[in-house]
C-alpha cells in the first residue's frame, strides 16, 4: 500500500498513543523490577508503575477489541494485538507494523458522502431519522 492519500482512522489512533503507552509502563515496571531487586531495594517503582501499567494493560486490551472489529481486522491480527501485550515493550513494533500495513487507516467504506445536489437521502445516514426525499 503506498503512504500517499492514507488518513489514521481515529480508533486507530487511540490505538497507537495507547500501545506507546502501555510499552512506556512496562518500561517504568521494568526500571522498578530493578531498583526492587537491585542494591536499592525499594519497591516504589513497582508499586507506582505496577498500577499503572495493569490500568493501561486492560485499557489496551480494550482498545484492541475495538479496533479490531471497527478496522475490520482478521482474527489472526486481533489475537496478535492482544498476544503482544504481554511481553515486554512488544506493542511499538506492532503498531508499526499496523500502521505500515494500513491497518490503522481510516476505511473507505466507513467515510460518508453524501448524494449528489450535498443534501444527505436515507441511504447516507446511519440512523434511524427521517430525511426528506429527494425530489
Amino acid at each position: 500500500m503506498s503512504g500517499g492519500n492514507r488518513e489514521i482512522a481515529t480508533v486507530g489512533r487511540v490505538f497507537a498513543i495507547v500501545a506507546f503507552a502501555e510499552a512506556v509502563t512496562w518500561a517504568g515496571l521494568l526500571v522498578g523490577m530493578v531498583l526492587k531487586y537491585g542494591p536499592v531495594g525499594t519497591e516504589a517503582g513497582v508499586w507506582l508503575f505496577g498500577r499503572l501499567h495493569g490500568g493501561v494493560f486492560v485499557a489496551y486490551v480494550a482498545v484492541a477489541l475495538v479496533a479490531a472489529v471497527r478496522l475490520r481486522w482478521r482474527w489472526w491480527v486481533a489475537l496478535l494485538a492482544l498476544a503482544c501485550s504481554v511481553p515486554p515493550l512488544v506493542t511499538v513494533p506492532l503498531e508499526i507494523w499496523l500502521r505500515r500495513t494500513g491497518r490503522l487507516d481510516r476505511r473507505r467504506d466507513d467515510v460518508i458522502s453524501p448524494s449528489p445536489g450535498g443534501r444527505p437521502s436515507q441511504a447516507d445516514t446511519d440512523t434511524l431519522e427521517d430525511v426528506e426525499p429527494t425530489p
